[in-house]
């Protein structure tokens, strides 16, 4: 009988445990973009959220580096695109949004607002926007 009460709350633990199962509330960690094209490293510093290119589908073209070519200061135009910080100074506004942070385009090399919403533990909305986050676009980047 007490091995029969055993098995069943181990039973029962093993259950529980199951739905219980909370799901991850950070926006940290390795992202895939949804061109799956490079990988978005997010992480935090200083109470603030930032984000950068951890690893590029092609990281150099014919041995060298890609570059931010495209970036409106001409001084930063030689820096590589691996390591290049595209997320900046976002802050936690709940469990599942950040917010008053920039986005860095470098197929444009322009700077948008930005407000990133996690929707579930695997799910990233990331909407670059002028303005109001109405008039933007949004992209959806997955945990690694």
């Amino acid at each position: 009988m007490k091995m029969l009460i055993n098995l069943f709350g181990i039973g029962f633990i093993l259950l529980f445990s199951h739905f219980y199962k909370t799901e991850s509330t950070s926006v940290e960690g390795m992202w895939l973009t949804a061109d799956k094209l490079s990988k978005i490293q997010i992480y935090e510093e200083n109470g603030k959220y930032h984000g950068k290119i951890a690893w590029l589908k092609q990281p150099s073209v014919n041995g060298k580096p890609v570059l931010d070519t495209k970036n409106q200061d001409e001084s930063l135009r030689n820096k590589p695109m691996l390591g290049l910080v595209l997320l900046k100074n976002f802050i936690a506004e709940s469990k599942n949004t950040w917010r008053n942070g920039t986005i860095y385009d470098p197929r444009s090399g322009k700077t948008y607002d930005c407000v990133l919403t996690l929707k579930n533990s695997n799910t990233l909305d990331v909407r670059g926007y002028i303005g109001k986050p109405i008039f933007g676009k949004s992209v959806t980047f997955t945990r690694e």
